[in-house]
């Protein structure tokens, strides 16, 4: 199984939201924020290769959002993700499986792009792609916290034409061998977070919105968008007791620099980052 980076874009987040109860005093040191308190953050797919499919986990925001949304989210690269592809020698056409971790549009608004005639069609043409049904409902009857990150455009159209699968609600399901996936409930209803077994040895949890950035590895940091936030907190401990005890990477979605981290304890029991880099130092070590 060889795992690739793929960016597709930035876009711009309030910082406030993306930080929680952290005071902006500290976190604006971490990633400083613009005259309107928006921080860029990164939109890092992961390309998954095996031996006959290449799985291309969330798609980024893509090109169908209107100018008032752009505005608001200030979205760049809105091509990046498919160019990254291309630079792997890969074409859309190429990509067998579209692995949607959550339905906000950040992570699943590039699975369908605007073709020049103004109609809508998937992204890649051959994928098969894949939610969970229990997420689906969510975020077809969103709450009001989350009706803004939920734009149906996204998605319906996939279920409409048939391209939608839905895995089972279970934690460690297995997708394939060396592909498990793991549920989380604190940012939205059944999450779902790839742990992928590398070439190297190390498993790799790519921790979507669960864990968006080498920052947020600090308890207090949960984002104001959680729908969960003590439930996200939980999660998280599980999350760094693993990294810890198993020596996991994790991938960081959102981070507008790192691809990855790992942690270590302190002798008071503390979780504390300890490496960052790119995932391809990370595979070679």
């Amino acid at each position: 199984m060889k795992l690739k980076v793929i960016p597709a874009g930035t876009l711009k987040l309030d910082g406030g939201a993306m930080f929680g109860v952290v005071p902006r005093s500290m976190w604006s040191k971490l990633n400083p924020p613009d005259e309107q308190n928006l921080c860029t953050w990164a939109m890092r797919t992961l390309l998954v290769q095996t031996a006959d499919r290449n799985i291309l986990i969330d798609t980024g925001i893509g090109n169908k959002q209107d100018d008032k949304f752009r505005t608001h989210f200030k979205p760049e690269g809105e091509h990046e993700m498919l160019d990254s592809l291309r630079r792997e020698g890969m074409s859309p056409g190429d990509i067998t499986d579209v692995f949607l971790t959550h339905l906000h549009f950040d992570h699943c608004g590039g699975a369908l792009r605007k073709h020049a005639s103004g109609e809508i069609e998937p992204t890649f043409p051959n994928a098969t792609y894949w939610s969970n049904e229990r997420h689906f409902q969510w975020a077809m009857q969103p709450n009001d916290r989350e009706k803004a990150s939920f734009l149906k455009e996204n998605f319906v159209p996939l279920l409409e034409q048939k391209r939608l699968r839905f895995l089972p609600v279970r934690q460690n399901t297995e997708f394939l061998p060396g592909f498990r996936v793991r549920f989380y409930y604190g940012h939205t209803e059944a999450m779902m977070a790839p742990l992928l077994k590398t070439e190297s040895g190390p498993e790799l949890l790519y921790c979507a919105d669960a864990m968006p950035s080498r920052w947020h590895i600090g308890m207090p940091y949960v984002m104001a968008y959680d729908v969960r936030p003590l439930q996200t907190m939980k999660e998280k401990a599980q999350i760094l007791h693993d990294a810890v005890t198993k020596k996991q990477i994790l991938f960081f979605e959102h981070d507008p620099e790192m691809d990855c981290g790992t942690v270590r304890m302190e002798a008071n029991g503390r979780i504390v980052l300890d490496r960052t880099g790119t995932l391809e130092d990370f595979l070679k070590s």
